[in-house]
């Protein structure tokens, strides 16, 4: 990962760490490239894929595919070289700097349900292509080891001189159009980290999945950002936890509910549990919708569901119920998956004789890996309080043990049961076990920095579980926004002053008056105001402490470094970057039009010289990716927006296309979230609330050693209840 510091100490801590994974079968050779370059110490992985595309005519097509990675480079067989002593690459190239790769989801190749990977140029959308896999362990294992082919391109462009020069001579892998012709370069492959089996086991239409996170790190903290939560336990059934959301005291029609248990299986393998249609498989652990069948699918990662349940199992019918939903499913940067569910309609599936169509209530799963066979499941749903409110205060209530909800609450200790009673299930912990991502001392962020709740007691509850399998490590200090301590008043403090160093204080400031700024959403004048934006501080959010490295503690975040002093909300009819001429744009919004969001920021001081500051807005566009780092949280809005947004903290330029435009007095980023495509659909569900919405947002340049802590907020903001109407065009 490009950043400042010695590049080769950052090397030495990456080969260290996946040295000393018990888990990681590895092997260091020295081999002569076609370049005559000798490549000391770099890990190489292999193993079969299904390299997928469109056909000249139209057609698409998977062929089976060896797929060769050592440092930076990636090769493409027709058989194994192995095997085959003398053989030629098919294709042949580098993953670059610049070079994307996204992990889109299952989804119909053919006949079989399979895992694809996307690779696309953030600079040149020519060059892409798609990979395939039979599992979701397997897309795992390629993305860690392409993300670590990636780090090693970085490696040596952050070197300079003949390494930076050598290395934008190569080209990227290209996985469309003719193949080049490539030179000889298979020899020496005698020991490599295989990935998958042979392409027997690659043509199975399914596989065991394997472990959901590569190192094992798990500290417990699920947030980054204050959500006004306070969860009570009301219930322990089969060693299912059932709580409540009780933060709102008055009560109302609907509350917040959620099951939660620890599963003895990686996240992959519930993932996969939840996800698979079999009926003879879903019969074993779900009453409810374990009669379903696939509609439709779209991007790998979301479809729409049919099924259908007897009324003598559930409820009072005499009539048979069906239904249709949506299920939407992605991963986190934490390794975590997300899964929503939304009671849906489809032409394919209209109403049918003899069946009564009712609406399955929306409801989420998270699944976050607690060790490498571990992990804690979470269902959620919101409910009707009468029922619920006899339910849980009576020891027995038949009525509403015969209901829907229930039913989806049962689910977590079906699934916990199923997969108990079905060792085979279980896979082997992962083989690549990179912790390329971090450097030493420095674990993997939980990327939740927004503060959760009025009350600790979510993070207490769902740690509890955790406690038992977590190897000894430091334990983090939870935040506590309820009752915040004077030592977190001063911390904060301390984070603020720190920021201010940033600047030059030889300098006297200049005062900058938003009121002079003409921008299309005004300030709000108060918490009840829309269509407005307002600056909320920095209290909100949760960033690396002064002694992070050492016990992974965060601390509340501080007044931001940079006034926040006008945003404007556009309509263009294409994607648009380069707008600071017009002016700076920081986020476009993939819609019809597209919209394009735009926060202007300043400082009251020139920028200190030497300071984190400076090595951002004037470094690398891969330093850059690498610490530019996004907090959101919705502090009001649909609970299902919450669990979709989340409050995790992401990197930003490695999740979506960022480009970056440095002038004379001021940076502009440019986020294109419409090249993800699992932003593109959470920020489809976001709009259809849009207006309802509060939404903050905290910008941070992510602090990677000693000298650079405490972190601090770099800018705020919140947008109050915004209309997608009220976005001007921007005129060319």
């Amino acid at each position: 990962m490009a950043g400042s510091g010695d590049g080769g100490n950052e090397r030495e801590v990456l080969e260290d760490s996946i040295n000393h994974s018990s888990s990681f079968s590895r092997h260091r050779y020295r081999r002569s490239m076609s370049s005559g370059e000798e490549d000391k110490g770099l890990l190489a992985f292999s193993g079969w894929v299904y390299h997928v595309g469109t056909n000249s005519i139209g057609h698409e097509y998977s062929h089976q595919r060896f797929l060769y990675v050592k440092g930076k480079y990636v090769e493409m067989y027709r058989r194994d070289p192995q095997e085959n002593p003398g053989i030629r690459p098919i294709r042949k190239g580098i993953i670059g700097p610049t070079l994307m790769v996204e992990e889109t989801g299952s989804r119909k190749v053919g006949n079989e349900e399979l895992y694809t990977i996307q690779f696309y140029n953030r600079l040149d959308e020519t060059k892409k292509g798609e990979i395939a896999c039979t599992s979701a362990e397997e897309s795992k294992k390629w993305i860690e080891a392409l993300d670590y082919a990636k780090q090693q391109a970085e490696y040596e462009l952050s070197r300079g001189g003949g390494a930076r020069n050598k290395l934008s001579l190569e080209a990227d892998i290209d996985l469309e159009g003719h193949r080049p012709r490539v030179r000889r370069y298979a020899s020496g492959l005698k020991k490599l980290i295989r990935i998958g089996g042979g392409p027997e086991l690659l043509s199975r239409s399914s596989s065991s999945l394997g472990t959901g996170s590569s190192d094992g790190d798990f500290e417990g903290e699920f947030g980054d950002a204050v959500e006004a939560h306070e969860w009570k336990c009301v219930r322990t059934i089969n060693g299912v936890r059932i709580l409540e959301d009780v933060a709102d005291g008055k009560g109302g029609k609907a509350s917040l509910v959620k099951a939660v248990a620890p599963v003895d299986a990686s996240a992959d393998t519930v993932l996969e549990v939840i996800l698979n249609l079999d009926r003879h498989k879903r019969y074993e652990w779900d009453m409810l919708t374990g009669d379903l069948e696939l509609v439709d699918s779209y991007d790998g990662n979301y479809d729409v569901v049919y099924g259908t349940y007897d009324p003598k199992y559930l409820g009072r019918w005499q009539s048979k119920r069906d239904f249709v939903f949506s299920r939407q499913w992605f991963q986190g940067q934490d390794g975590a998956y997300t899964i929503l569910q939304f009671p849906a309609a489809h032409k394919k599936r209209p109403t049918r004789n003899g069946y009564q169509r009712t609406s399955i209530k929306p409801s989420t799963w998270e699944i976050r890996s607690l060790t490498n066979e571990k992990c804690l499941v979470t269902h959620m749903l919101e409910m009707n309080t009468a029922g619920w409110g006899r339910w849980k205060k009576s020891s027995s209530c038949s009525k509403f043990e015969k209901t829907i909800p229930f039913a989806l609450l049962s689910q977590v200790a079906g699934l916990k049961e199923y997969i108990g009673a079905n060792p085979s299930l279980k896979c082997e912990p992962s083989s690549l076990a990179l912790h390329s991502k971090h450097s030493e001392g420095d674990p993997p962020d939980e990327f939740y920095d927004a503060v959760a709740g009025d009350s600790s007691s979510t993070s207490e509850d769902e740690e509890s579980d955790d406690e038992s399998e977590k190897e000894e490590k430091p334990v983090k200090p939870k935040p506590a926004p309820a009752a915040i301590s004077s030592t977190a008043l001063k911390q904060a403090s301390d984070a603020a002053e720190n920021a201010s160093k940033e600047l030059d204080l030889s300098v006297p400031p200049i005062h900058v008056d938003p009121s002079q700024f003409n921008s299309v959403l005004h300030k709000g004048k108060d918490d009840a105001d829309t269509n407005c934006w307002t600056s909320p501080g920095g209290a909100g959010f949760m960033i690396r402490g002064q002694t992070y490295l050492k016990n992974s503690a965060k601390i509340m975040g501080g007044n931001p470094l940079l006034k926040l002093i006008a945003v404007d909300w556009f309509k263009v009819d294409k994607a648009t970057d380069k707008i600071a001429l017009h002016p700076k744009s920081l986020a476009q919004i993939p819609a019809k039009p597209n919209y394009s969001l735009v926060l202007y920021y300043a400082a009251e001081r020139p920028v200190r010289k030497d300071s984190l500051l400076e090595k951002f807005a004037d470094g690398t566009d891969q330093f850059r990716d690498a610490r530019f780092k996004l907090i959101p949280s919705i502090v009001e809005g649909y609970w299902m927006v919450k669990r979709a947004v989340g409050t995790k903290a992401c990197l930003l330029g490695k999740a979506v296309t960022c480009k970056y435009f440095r002038q004379d007095n001021f940076l502009e980023i440019d986020v294109d979230i419409g090249s993800s495509s699992v932003a593109r659909s959470v920020i489809g569900l976001v709009l259809g609330y849009v207006t309802s919405l509060v939404v903050d947002l905290a910008i941070l340049i992510e602090a990677n050693d000693a000298a650079e802590l405490p972190e601090y907020i770099l800018g705020s903001v919140r947008l109050n209840r915004v209309r997608l109407e009220s976005a001007v065009p921007l005129d060319g």
